[in-house]
């Protein structure tokens, strides 16, 4: 499965199923086909995901620490970074947000 991000402000978005998951968990949304993230929840999501990145940053630059707590769900056997994969997401939160517009997906 691929998701779809769409929304009136930014280009769509499409990530693999598993990094859409992945993304989806640290922003607090329940991983489904369908899905809305309003305006009002933008805010709290971007933390979120800021804070996942950079715990996934030190994770990576530390290499042995333990990686059981992490929520936001980083394996140790994958070489691209959550930095790497959520940016655009991060991007696309931003414009959406700014725009006061939401993202759909799976519509």
């Amino acid at each position: 499965m691929l998701y779809t991000f769409k929304s009136k402000a930014a280009g769509n978005l499409i990530m693999l199923q598993q990094t859409g998951d992945r993304v989806l968990g640290i922003i607090g949304k329940e991983p489904a086909p369908k899905g809305i993230l309003l305006p009002q929840d933008m805010p709290a999501a971007i933390a979120a995901l800021e804070q996942a990145v950079l715990l996934d940053d030190r994770q990576r630059a530390g290499g042995s620490e333990d990686r059981a707590d992490d929520p936001s769900g980083a394996s140790t056997d994958d070489p691209v970074s959550l930095r790497r994969r959520a940016t655009p997401f991060l991007d696309m939160l931003r414009r959406c947000h700014q725009a006061d517009r939401e993202i759909v997906w799976g519509v």
